[in-house]
C-alpha cells in the first residue's frame, strides 16, 4: 500500500494518492491532471476511483478530467447532486482499492454532503481518514458555506458537524493518521495548524472542536465565532465543480497564446479584460502597464485572485515573467478564472520598446518611511485583523487588502499616503488596484511591517 500527500503551498491544499497492487484512487484532485497520471504510470497502476469529500469552494478540483482520461469512477457522499455521472456513496459503502478499501463515512456539517473516507490496510485494520474539510489540524470546517436562507443557518451546520465528528470521527483509534483537506492559510477553517499529517489521537488532545466535555451549544458557539465572510469567489467554483467546466488542456492552450504589444493593447481594450501583472512586485514596482493589477506568483496567488477579481467570468490578460506562462494559467484555473486570453509576447520591455506609456508606483524603505511617521502623514496596514491587533503602528489605519473594494472612500485623493503590510506583497497588490482606480497619490512601504519594526518607528 501507498499514500501519499500531494501538497500545494498556494492553496493550502492536500490531494491524495493511494494505491495497492496495481490499483490507485486519487482523493480531492487540483485542476491539473498529470501529477496523477504520472504517479500511476510508475507505479504500472490503474486509477480506479476519484473520490470526492464535498463540493469545493475554494478550488476547481480535476475529477471531470481525470475520469475523462482514465475512466475512473467519480465518487461523492449521500446527498451530493452532481450534474455529471457520479458514483453516490451510501454511509458505510466500501470501495476496494487493490488489497486495501476506503470506506465512505458521510459525515455532513461543512455541507451537507461532506463526507470522510477511512482507510484500512491490507489486513483490514483502520489506517487513515481523509477528512476533507469536516476536520482540521487544529480546527474544523466553517459550518456558514452552506446556508440556505433562513432554512438552514450556519448554527445548524454547526450542530451537525457536533454530530458528525462525535459519531463518526472520533470514536475511531488514536492511532489513525489525518490527511485533510487543507492546513493553515485556507480560508475554509479559521485555526489551521501549518502541519498537514497528525494523528487523530493527538487532535484529540489538541484541537478544540474535539474536546471530550464539549457540548453542542459551545461548540456551535466556538465554531461560528469570528468567521470572517468567505471569499465572493467560493460559489461560483462549488458550480463548476457541480456543474462542470472547460477541459484543462484548452483552458491552458488558449491562455498561452502569445500577444504582440498592438494586438494585446487592442485587445485589452475591445473585451474588457484584466491587464493582470503576475511577476515579482519589485519588476512592477519599477514598470507596469497602466491600470494594471498587481497579484505575483511569488505569494498567495491563487486566492488572492479568487478574493480580489471575484468574477471566475472575468477576462484577463497576462504580463508574465518570462517562462512562467504556463504556470499562471494553470494556478488561475485552480480557482476557476479559465478566460486568460493570452499573454504579452516579451513583457514589459517589449511594451516600452513599441513606444507605448508604462507607469510606475512609488516606494519609499522602511528607514525613510519612519522618519517621516512623526509629520501625520497617512499611513494604512492593509494585513488582516489578527495581524493588526498583534501589533501596529499607532496612527495606521486598518484596510484589510481583502476588503480593499469596502475602504476606497477612506484613501486621500489631494495627499501622498502610504501603504504597508507585513513584507511587500499585499501592499502592492493594494497600491495597483488604487492606482487601478484612479488613486495615483500612494507610496508603497519596501518590505512591510517586518522592515518597519527594525527602526526606531514607535509600534503598539
Amino acid at each position: 500500500m501507498k499514500v501519499e500527500q500531494i501538497y500545494t503551498g498556494c492553496l493550502s491544499q492536500g490531494a491524495y494518492y493511494i494505491e495497492s497492487n496495481g490499483e490507485a484512487a486519487i482523493i480531492d484532485p487540483l485542476r491539473e491532471t498529470k501529477p496523477y497520471l504520472e504517479r500511476a504510470q510508475a507505479d504500472n497502476a490503474k486509477i480506479k476511483y476519484i473520490f470526492e469529500t464535498h463540493f469545493h469552494a475554494d478550488f476547481v478540483s480535476g475529477h471531470l478530467s481525470l475520469a475523462e482520461e482514465t475512466g475512473a469512477a467519480i465518487v461523492y457522499g449521500p446527498n451530493a447532486n452532481p450534474a455529471f455521472k457520479a458514483t453516490i456513496a451510501s454511509d458505510g459503502e466500501v470501495f476496494k482499492i487493490g488489497d486495501v478499501t476506503l470506506t465512505a463515512l458521510h459525515t455532513p456539517g461543512h455541507t451537507m454532503e461532506s463526507t470522510t473516507y477511512l482507510l484500512k490496510d491490507e489486513n483490514g485494520k483502520d489506517y487513515a481518514i481523509f477528512s476533507g474539510d469536516t476536520l482540521f489540524l487544529g480546527d474544523v470546517g466553517r459550518p456558514d458555506l452552506a446556508q440556505k436562507g433562513n432554512e438552514v443557518t450556519q448554527e445548524d451546520l454547526a450542530g451537525i458537524l457536533f454530530d458528525s465528528l462525535r459519531n463518526k470521527i472520533m470514536p475511531l483509534a488514536d492511532d489513525v493518521i489525518v490527511y485533510p483537506a487543507h492546513g493553515a492559510g485556507s480560508a475554509c477553517g479559521k485555526n489551521m495548524m501549518k502541519e498537514t499529517v497528525d494523528t487523530l489521537g493527538n487532535q484529540k488532545q489538541i484541537n478544540y472542536a474535539l474536546r471530550a466535555d464539549m457540548t453542542r451549544e459551545e461548540f456551535i458557539k466556538e465554531v461560528t465565532d469570528g468567521l470572517l465572510p468567505p471569499p465572493s469567489y467560493f460559489p461560483l467554483n462549488v458550480k463548476m465543480n457541480r456543474e462542470g467546466y472547460t477541459a484543462f488542456d484548452a483552458v491552458v492552450k488558449q491562455g498561452t497564446t502569445p500577444l504582440k504589444p498592438d494586438s494585446f493593447e487592442q485587445l485589452a481594450n475591445e473585451s474588457g479584460a484584466i491587464v493582470l501583472d503576475v511577476r515579482h512586485q519589485s519588476e512592477f514596482i519599477k514598470a507596469h502597464i497602466p491600470r494594471s493589477i498587481f497579484i505575483g506568483l511569488d505569494g498567495g496567488f491563487a486566492p488572492w485572485v479568487g478574493a480580489l477579481l471575484a468574477d471566475v467570468e472575468q477576462k484577463i490578460l497576462l504580463v508574465v515573467a518570462p517562462g512562467r506562462e504556463e504556470e499562471a494559467v494553470t494556478r488561475l484555473s485552480r480557482v476557476g478564472f479559465d478566460r486568460t486570453l493570452g499573454f504579452l509576447d516579451g513583457g514589459v520591455e517589449a511594451w516600452q520598446n513599441a513606444g507605448k506609456e508604462i507607469d510606475t508606483l512609488e516606494s519609499v524603505d522602511a528607514v525613510t518611511f519612519s522618519e517621516k511617521i512623526n509629520t501625520e502623514l497617512p499611513i494604512f496596514d492593509v494585513r488582516n485583523d489578527a495581524e493588526y491587533s498583534k501589533a501596529h503602528l499607532p496612527t495606521a489605519n486598518l484596510t484589510p487588502l481583502g476588503f480593499i473594494n469596502d475602504y476606497l472612500n477612506e484613501f486621500p485623493t489631494d495627499e501622498k499616503f502610504y501603504v504597508h503590510c507585513a513584507g511587500g506583497y499585499r501592499s502592492v497588490i493594494a497600491a495597483s488596484i488604487l492606482k487601478s482606480r484612479g488613486i495615483h497619490n500612494v507610496v508603497d512601504v519596501a518590505g512591510g511591517f517586518a522592515a518597519i519594526k527594525k527602526t526606531e518607528a514607535t509600534i503598539v
